[in-house]
């Protein structure tokens, strides 16, 4: 048998646990799709999110995880997918505080960037998002329009470490017998890649040049493959010239810092530049 004193401290429990189960009833969980903006004039969508409840996002296409920015310090990022991104609220935060979530999708197509921003709500939260793009207009078949970089994309995609991007300059070349020639150019040199930078012309009388490949070679017989060349024109005329871009990863130590580049064209004609430097890369302590 309970004693009256046990059982009124029973009682008061009891009923305290259950005062404050309602004072802080649960939020309606909701699945629903959200579609992002086509230009940064609009407003960005909201999605409501909680402490006690994850949040699924669940995009189109695949994203580029590198580029995801969030202040996580408010915003846990719960996991991360080819595809989706889970994410939760660490505490209850002010209702008129707003936490934006970035990401960028893969294939670079308009709109590339997905923005939202992370709100809480004491009445509801979004268990699952179905992410959307909108659709070209009249129903036309979306152009591959590269979208604009902005410097911080540099650093996010990490092609820009905390060296910067130190330069050389290297020296024009001719090889009368191939036909072609190349101004003096520039070299870079950023995290983990290297691009060279030059301006070749296809002498009169020759046939037409398309820039297709390139190598370069270092001491003790490296040898690296560029990764890509990319012309300004995709066949240059007799007589004309085209600035052409070579982008290769950063050689091996062993390959010293000064390599010979040949870019290959499809007709099986070549120009050789014999020296090229590679720009030092600049420690720390050294900037």
């Amino acid at each position: 048998m309970i004693v009256p004193v046990r059982l009124a401290l029973l009682l008061a429990l009891l009923l305290g646990a259950a005062a404050r189960a309602e004072a802080a009833p649960s939020r309606t969980k909701r699945d629903r799709p959200v579609a992002v903006t086509g230009s940064p004039a609009e407003p960005l969508p909201q999605i409501h999110v909680a402490p006690d409840v994850p949040t699924v996002l669940l995009f189109p296409g695949d994203i580029l995880k590198k580029t995801l920015t969030v202040d996580e310090s408010r915003i846990r990022v719960v996991d991360t997918g080819g595809r989706s991104i889970i994410v939760q609220a660490v505490v209850d935060y002010r209702p008129d505080e707003r936490q934006e979530l970035e990401v960028f999708f893969a294939d670079g197509q308009a709109p590339a960037r997905a923005a939202f921003v992370l709100v809480m709500d004491p009445a509801e939260v979004d268990t699952r998002i179905d992410v959307k793009r909108p659709e070209p207009p009249n129903g036309a078949c979306p152009v591959e329009v590269p979208p604009t970089p902005r410097p911080e994309d540099f650093v996010r995609l990490g092609y820009v470490g905390e060296s910067g991007v130190p330069t050389a300059t290297l020296d024009g070349a001719t090889n009368e017998t191939q036909g072609l020639k190349s101004d003096p150019g520039v070299s870079y040199r950023g995290n983990g890649w290297v691009l060279f930078d030059v301006a070749i012309t296809n002498l009169p009388g020759r046939p037409p040049f398309s820039p297709r490949e390139a190598t370069l070679r270092g001491k003790d017989g490296v040898t690296l493959r560029a990764l890509r060349v990319t012309a300004e024109r995709d066949t240059i005329a007799p007589g004309e010239f085209a600035r052409v871009l070579v982008v290769a990863d950063v050689p091996p130590p062993s390959a010293g810092l000064v390599f010979t580049l040949e870019v290959l064209g499809a007709d099986g004609r070549s120009l050789v530049i014999p020296r090229v430097p590679l720009p030092v890369a600049v420690t720390e302590g050294k900037r």
